[in-house]
Formats: structure tokens, C-alpha cells, sequence
């Protein structure tokens, strides 16, 4: 039986390695180390910063054509600009792609909390295509936005996408007037972004919502408009924010006649609580969409619907009868009974005995390497395990953003990830898409590009551009993590098990051992052939055998699994 009891033994390397693997973008050996001691209890105090206002706030982005920010990461000092100055900073193509290689970095740099992995949660679920926004300056900010709500309320934060410029730019929310509404926004609202769509029950009643409540919540969120210049900001968390079609205190585009919801929503109706002349005042249009979402999450339907995606990312995509009534209702009543913080049901989750496959001795419905390793989580993953280092992006910013867009980010193109471009407003297909989730990443064509990363990180592929590299010889030698390299089973213990989330059985391993690493060699063989190298002699087949062996285990299956 699916179990939510508290797993209470330390966790061992290979339920740290685990925990690492899912709340982060992957765990050095020193960090599996550090959390094998703690039990799941423990790591949660490391995993969520226990204050949300101690999250630091990364540096914004540099344009190398002025050598400076064109945002800022505190839009309360105003000696940073808001926005890129026309005629002065790159254009905007060329700004999304050093944002792009920004995130990126702080993904790479980020330490062993939650916030930067649910930050990423939150663009998947509330996606934000680039060439539909064209505004690098919106987009920078909502993934702000994103990481300031990371420990706090979804439900505060969904407040704040409904208003989000890049939202707004994104689903047409800037073009939703009293006299021109525009549902495209309040439809996705509800069927992809808050309660989601039950089956559909009589016409236009999707059980969850019908065509008349996203009707009634199109009149509700009308009059917002797209902020160009980011001065407009939001009095709760202090970021760039949309704006209201105003004329002094008056919400001139704003419709100011009372909304009715359906029977599921108890028929309550929303309606300003001030006018000034014929118009809803500011504060009453911003007043009824904060009514609005109290409504729509005050239904537990909702809070059941953002448990399972929160599942679905952090544990399996399938979710049975059993999950669902063992797992998702109770973590439902979590977040729902914590003002949707969603921390609260993830430390649950991440403390049971359900998450570390212990609540029962079945093996086929493991948890622990049941999910396809996201691009992210591949080449992020081998560049963290391995402190790869790459250029600095403040002081060898022209360096930094050649070796991201090079050497990574277009590798996450080649492998199914077009960064910052889902093509469709339910996000990425692997994070929602019945009933294949994950098995998106690995299509024929991008199976065979994840493949080749470790050559590429590795230099092997010949014609790379970028500076960085993955020394595997120097890093075997130098680490510290292996004791002797010149002991192959040894080496070949030490990557299988750390590089592969699932265990191998004995078959497998000697497959790894004698077929893979030593080929030829006996275990002598390569004894003399690691103690001629240090002696001082050639390095050339000790690296090809290291190099080899480490390509071929990022090729198979197991090391594709997370």
C-alpha cells in the first residue's frame, strides 16, 4: 500500500543521491555524502530554507554592449535600469538568449535547496513562450516572480501571474477589455493552470468549471494592460507587474458589472465594492481578481490538481487508483490546509516512506529511477557531479555566454528542450502530455544527440567552440573520491554506482567491467598500465579507456533514468 508514513532511518547514499537528484539539478558526491547521515526529517531543514525572505536573488543578466545589466535584481534601487534602453543594449533576440544562458548558470550554481528546481517547476506549468512575448525584460522578471514564490503560497503567486506581464503578453490577457473581452486566458486559467477539466459532464460543464464561468472570470480580469516600461510594481512583492487601464483613479476598461459563477463555484458572484463615477475603482477591479482566485482555490479540486503535478514532476507520472487516494488526497489536504505553500505537501512527500520505495517490497512500481532525466537534468547533471567549471558570467560575461549557448544550450535543443519556446500553453510535452510525460525526451532522433553529451562535454566529438571541458582523467586522479584508480573494478564500482540511479545486478556489472572498460586489458593490464602513467609516462590510454567508459555509461539506459 502507498504510504505517507514518515520514513525515519538516516537515508544512506542511495536515497540521498535521490532526494538530491529530484529537488535539485543533481548531487556532487560530497552532497550524497553530506545528506547519506541525515534522515529525510533532517534534510528537509537544508532542502527548504526555513525564512523565504533568506533566498538570495541572483545578479540579473549582463549585456555585453553596454558591460551591464539591462534589468536589475532589486527593482527598488533605482540605479539599475528596468528595461533595455532602444538604441543602447543588444536587441531583444539577443537579450533572450543571454537570459536564457543566465537561468541556465544559476541552475548549474544553485546549492542544495528547492528553490531553483520549483522555480523551474513554475515555468513549466505557467509557461511563457518567447517568440509569442517578445519582451526578454517581462520574461526575466516572471522567472523572479517565480523564484520569490518558490517557498511561498502558489495560490499568492497565481494572484500575480493573472496580472504578470509576460502572461499577459502571452495569452492575450493585455487585449481583455469591457468592450473587446478576450477568454483566452480565464479558459487556460482553468483548465491547464488552477482546478484543470474533469470529464465533461453536460454541455459546456467540464464538472470542474463551465463555459460560463470562464465567461464570468474573462469580465473579471479585463482592463490589465502590458507594462513596456516595467514601472509599474507590484505593492506585495515589489516586482515589474501589468498595469490597469486607468484615468486617474477610475479602471476605464475594466467591466464593472457583477460576474456570476456556477453552481460549482456555489453561484457566487463577484462585484466592485467602489466605483468612482460610472467605473470600478482601481483598488475594486484588483479587489474582484483577488476574489476570484480565493474562489477557484478554495475549491480542494484545486489543490488535488496542483498535488498531482507537483507529483508528476518530483515522483512518477502514472498516478493509480491507489496513489491517488493515498497520496494526492492527503498531500491535497496539506497544501490546501497551508494556504497552497507548497512546500508543506513536498516535506511530506519528501519524508515518506513512499518516496524512498519503502512502503511496501514491490520492485515493479519503484519510485526511484521511474522518471527519463529531463535535458536539464542530463547535462546539468554531468557538469554538477563533476564540478565542471565554466566562465564567470560577471566578469568573463562574452566567454560565459559563447560556452552556454555552444556548448549547452544548444544541446538542450538537440535534445527535445526548445528553451523558452513550448509550443503549446500547456508547457512542455514531458511534463504533461498523456500518456507518453517523460518518453518525449527520448525520440529517435534525440535519444541519439543525449547520447553523444559526454563526448561533447568531453571534447571527444572534435570541432567544439567553447572552453570548457570535462578532464575525466583528471578528475578520476585528482578527486579524492576514488581511492585507486588503478583498481578497475574498483573505478567501475564507483561510477555504477553514482551515476546510475538504479542498481545493476552482477551480469550487468561485469558487462561494465570487462566488456566496456577493460575490453582487452585484464585487471593487471590496467594496474600497470595506471602505474606507468603515474610514473611519468603516457597518458594516452589510460584517458581513452576513462574517457570511453564514462561515454558509454551516459549512453545507456540506466544513466537516462532519474
Amino acid at each position: 500500500m502507498a504510504s505517507l508514513a514518515e520514513f525515519t532511518n538516516s537515508l544512506g547514499s542511495a536515497n540521498a543521491a535521490h532526494l538530491l537528484r529530484r529537488c535539485t539539478f543533481g548531487p556532487t558526491i560530497d552532497q550524497i555524502n553530506s545528506f547519506s547521515t541525515l534522515t529525510p526529517a533532517q534534510a528537509m531543514d537544508l532542502i527548504f530554507p526555513a525564512d523565504p525572505e533568506t533566498t538570495p536573488i541572483p545578479s540579473a543578466p549582463i549585456d555585453t554592449a553596454t558591460n551591464e545589466a539591462w534589468v536589475t535584481d532589486d527593482p527598488t534601487d533605482g540605479t539599475k535600469p528596468l528595461k533595455a534602453v532602444v538604441d543602447v543594449n543588444s536587441e531583444q533576440d539577443t537579450l533572450m538568449g543571454f537570459f536564457k544562458a543566465w537561468h541556465t548558470d544559476v541552475m548549474l550554481k544553485s546549492d542544495t535547496t528547492i528553490v531553483e528546481r520549483l522555480t523551474w517547476f513554475y515555468h513549466t506549468h505557467l509557461p511563457a513562450r518567447w517568440t509569442e512575448i517578445n519582451s526578454s525584460e517581462a520574461i526575466y522578471y516572471q522567472n523572479c516572480l517565480f523564484r520569490h514564490y518558490s517557498l511561498r503560497s502558489f495560490k499568492e503567486l497565481f494572484k500575480k501571474i493573472c496580472v504578470d506581464n509576460a502572461m499577459l503578453r502571452y495569452l492575450d490577457g493585455y487585449t481583455n477589455h469591457k468592450n473587446s473581452p478576450n477568454e483566452n486566458f480565464a479558459r487556460e486559467m482553468f483548465e491547464l493552470y488552477s482546478i484543470g477539466k474533469g470529464p465533461q459532464i453536460a454541455e459546456e460543464n467540464y464538472t470542474n468549471y463551465t463555459e460560463d464561468d470562464i465567461k464570468a472570470a474573462t469580465k473579471v480580469l479585463t482592463g490589465w494592460l502590458f507594462d513596456s516600461d516595467f514601472n509599474t510594481f507590484d505593492v506585495d512583492n515589489g516586482w515589474p507587474t501589468g498595469k490597469m487601464q486607468r484615468n486617474g483613479n477610475q479602471a476605464t476598461a475594466h467591466d464593472e458589472t457583477t460576474k456570476t459563477f456556477s453552481s460549482v463555484f456555489g453561484g457566487q458572484t463577484i462585484t466592485p465594492n467602489e466605483f468612482d463615477g460610472d467605473y470600478a475603482t482601481v483598488a475594486a477591479a484588483e479587489q474582484e481578481l483577488s476574489d476570484m482566485i480565493d474562489m477557484i482555490f478554495n475549491n480542494k479540486e484545486t489543490a488535488r490538481f496542483i498535488v498531482r503535478k507537483l507529483y508528476r514532476h518530483f515522483v512518477y507520472h502514472f498516478i493509480s487508483e491507489e496513489i491517488e487516494a493515498d497520496i494526492i488526497t492527503p498531500l491535497a489536504d496539506t497544501l490546501f490546509d497551508n494556504d497552497y505553500v507548497i512546500a508543506e505537501p513536498l516535506k511530506q512527500l519528501f519524508k515518506s516512506q513512499h518516496f524512498y520505495d519503502a512502503d511496501d517490497a514491490v520492485t515493479a512500481n519503484n519510485n526511484i529511477g521511474a522518471l527519463i532525466k529531463s535535458p536539464l537534468e542530463l547535462s546539468l547533471g554531468i557538469l554538477r557531479f563533476f564540478d565542471v567549471s565554466l566562465p564567470d558570467r560577471s566578469t568573463e560575461t562574452a566567454q560565459f555566454y559563447t560556452d552556454m549557448q555552444d556548448g549547452i544550450l544548444r544541446n538542450f535543443q538537440n535534445q527535445g528542450l526548445n528553451y523558452y519556446e513550448p509550443f503549446e500553453v500547456a508547457g512542455y510535452p514531458a511534463y504533461h502530455q498523456m500518456p507518453g510525460f517523460g518518453r518525449n525526451w527520448v525520440m529517435p532522433t534525440e535519444l541519439a544527440r543525449r547520447y553523444q553529451v559526454g563526448d561533447i562535454f568531453m571534447k571527444r566529438m572534435g570541432g567544439e567552440s567553447f572552453s570548457f571541458a570535462l578532464d575525466m582523467l583528471d578528475w578520476v586522479e585528482n578527486s579524492g573520491h576514488i581511492t585507486d584508480p588503478g583498481d578497475a573494478e574498483e573505478l567501475v564500482t564507483f561510477f555504477t554506482e553514482n551515476l546510475l540511479a538504479v542498481d545493476i545486478n552482477s551480469e550487468r556489472y561485469d558487462f561494465f567491467l570487462n566488456t566496456v572498460f577493460l575490453d582487452t586489458f585484464t585487471t593487471a593490464n590496467w594496474a600497470s598500465e595506471w602505474s606507468s602513467y603515474t610514473s611519468g609516462g603516457d597518458e594516452s590510454v589510460v584517458r581513452e579507456r576513462i574517457e570511453y567508459f564514462v561515454s558509454k555509461l551516459i549512453q545507456t539506459p540506466e544513466f537516462q533514468l532519474n
